[in-house]
């Protein structure tokens, strides 16, 4: 049975998140129907990244093992006609047998956008944030995050997480204009760990949480010590990385 990797692009606006779930519209579910549609027999695919509702995507990463060899550029092709325009194949590939979109994944990467003033144009994929905000000092807090720790405080708990320990091996904010960039990459994320870590960094901009603070709140092993969880639009999925 080959094996495949499908990289995917989405506007999550729409979806409940990647997984497939009973309460409403998923991008894996409108994925397999597609494929199911081209091949005609009962397919299932495995997500490099679970992202949240509302959550986007530029590099989402799937994995599929198939009864008989395709043709990867008509595949993708006929996907792309079938699919719904808030999602897009950008390739099909053979991958190694072994391959598991999940578990073979090394790191992954995700943004946050903020911007300054209000837009109108563009304003599904950022957080509009008016408040004045202390660059440096949000630039401060994510030199703090770079390396292993335990993101006890900045996760919803799952009763299906073994551990809270992540490698993070870059995490910066970069002022662009009158946006603010967050760029994070780690081995693992949990549970609304990103958006968290976010809407805290932000109350340290703002002045509503102190900078020395925030090591403390990372230290405390409790959500309720951090801030609010930022707005699920301004964030994006990057890439997956794969040895």
């Amino acid at each position: 049975m080959p094996t495949y990797l499908l990289t995917l692009e989405y506007d999550g606006t729409n979806f409940v998140g990647w997984q497939t779930q009973p309460n409403g519209r998923s991008v894996q579910q409108e994925v397999e129907r597609a494929l199911r549609q081209v091949l005609q027999s009962e397919v299932s695919i495995v997500g490099g990244g679970r992202t949240d509702a509302g959550v986007h995507a530029r590099g989402q990463v799937a994995s599929t093992r198939l009864d008989t060899p395709i043709d990867c550029v008509a595949m993708t092709r006929s996907l792309n006609g079938l699919l719904p325009e808030d999602i897009v194949v950008r390739t099909v590939q053979h991958a190694a047998e072994e391959f598991h979109a999940r578990y073979s994944a090394t790191s992954r990467r995700y943004q946050y956008q903020i911007v300054r003033t209000p837009i109108a144009v563009g304003r599904q994929y950022a957080w509009q944030v008016t408040w004045p905000l202390d660059s440096d000092k949000m630039k401060a807090c994510a030199a703090q995050i770079i390396g292993e720790h335990d993101f006890r405080s900045f996760c919803k708990h799952d009763t299906e997480t073994p551990h809270f320990r992540c490698m993070v091996k870059r995490a910066s904010w970069e002022v662009v204009d009158q946006r603010l960039l967050f760029e994070i990459e780690a081995n693992r994320f949990l549970y609304g760990m990103v958006r968290a870590l976010v809407g805290t960094m932000v109350n340290v901009g703002r002045g509503y949480t102190p900078l020395e603070q925030f090591a403390e709140i990372m230290a405390r092993l409790d959500r309720k010590a951090a801030g609010m969880a930022a707005p699920t639009q301004g964030l994006v999925l990057e890439s997956i990385s794969y040895e």
